[in-house]
């Protein structure tokens, strides 16, 4: 079959859902937010914040491109133990701090994610709650068609809620294991990066919006944009699961209202760089732009070809989206001291 964006595919549907530009795209908007919604999230933000992360730093388990990675764990909300990665300068002091969210299925290594966009900074990388081994929680499922739907009958109980409050936990855990990042977020402090794709891009539009300790974001394929649109585009990644539990039970639109990157995005005012495919089977196109839209700050784009789909010249699109970041953080985000 072929798509709009000229990829021959063996998707049932056009990965590119009939948009051949990223005009149209550009005109996508966010839904409304439902009642509530700013105070659900400030609450939500405000008990993560509380939570006595305990951190644990472990040995030296690699060393390379500059930095040390150690193994971590923390604490999150409801007393879940997580764990993931916390890399530091190999020398030189700590000047930025980041939290790097992974994508759906989790995270198994820290993988390209490290070097960090800038040099000297200290990067938690955490996992998820549900999201591989070391995010591994018993009563959670750890395949994606099955985690994005855990809880998904209230707002109160949806996975979605407490995986953003494990990205808060994970910058206290940074900020608690790095005493140069200890004044995140208090005036004259330092500010930290977020970088997130796919579903850690449609978690960090959920969770920036409410956290003052962050200065600079970049969503790349962010999940989670415009959910009514979403329920209207088949697709081969977790919203299909989602399109599927809807059929028979719709009265859970009114839960993912409160889900919504997009409708987060309205209340985003970081700087924020989206990377945001013309072509995804993965995450459809519609909703990665309307995340981009909505931002209510200063905003960049960099237009992808494709996303969750290897194409020619993607290696060309990678490094210039890794020479934009680090412009881009380097930019806005200031040294600590």
């Amino acid at each position: 079959m072929a798509s709009s964006v000229a990829f021959s595919h063996d998707f049932a549907f056009d990965p590119a859902y009939g948009y051949d530009a990223p005009d149209a795209l550009l005109g996508i908007p966010a839904p409304p937010a439902p009642d509530g919604f700013d105070a659900f999230w400030q609450d939500r933000c405000a008990r993560a914040r509380a939570v006595d992360t305990r951190p644990v730093l472990g040995p030296v388990a690699e060393e390379r491109d500059g930095v040390r990675i150690h193994g971590v764990t923390y604490t999150s909300v409801g007393g879940v133990r997580l764990g993931g990665w916390l890399a530091l300068p190999a020398e030189g002091p700590v000047r930025y701090g980041f939290v790097v969210g992974h994508g759906y299925g989790g995270r198994q290594e820290p993988g390209r994610d490290l070097p960090a966009p800038l040099p000297g900074a200290a990067v938690i990388l955490p996992c998820v709650r549900g999201m591989g081994e070391r995010g591994r929680v018993d009563s959670i499922p750890d395949l994606a068609a099955e985690h994005v739907l855990h809880g998904i009958g209230s707002r109160d109980t949806y996975v979605i809620g407490d995986c953003a409050a494990d990205l808060w936990c994970a910058a206290s855990a940074l900020t608690a294991l790095v005493p140069e990042l200890a004044e995140a977020g208090l005036p004259g402090g330092p500010r930290l990066g977020y970088l997130g794709e796919s579903f850690g891009g449609g978690l960090g539009a959920l969770a920036l919006p409410w956290d003052d300790r962050f200065g600079a974001a970049q969503l790349t394929v962010p999940t989670f944009g415009n959910h009514p649109l979403r329920l209207t585009l088949p697709c081969a990644g977790s919203g299909e699961a989602v399109r599927a539990h809807h059929r028979e039970h719709p009265e859970v639109t009114d839960v993912l209202g409160y889900f919504d990157a997009a409708t987060a995005a309205t209340r985003l005012t970081l700087p924020t760089l989206v990377a945001a495919a013309l072509f995804d089977p993965s995450v459809p196109p519609p909703g990665q732009f309307a995340v981009h839209n909505a931002l209510a700050g200063e905003r960049e784009l960099q237009v992808l070809t494709a996303g969750h789909f290897a194409y020619r010249g993607m290696v060309a699109e990678a490094a210039e989206l890794d020479a934009n970041r680090t412009r881009f953080f380097g930019e806005r985000l200031t040294a600590v001291g």
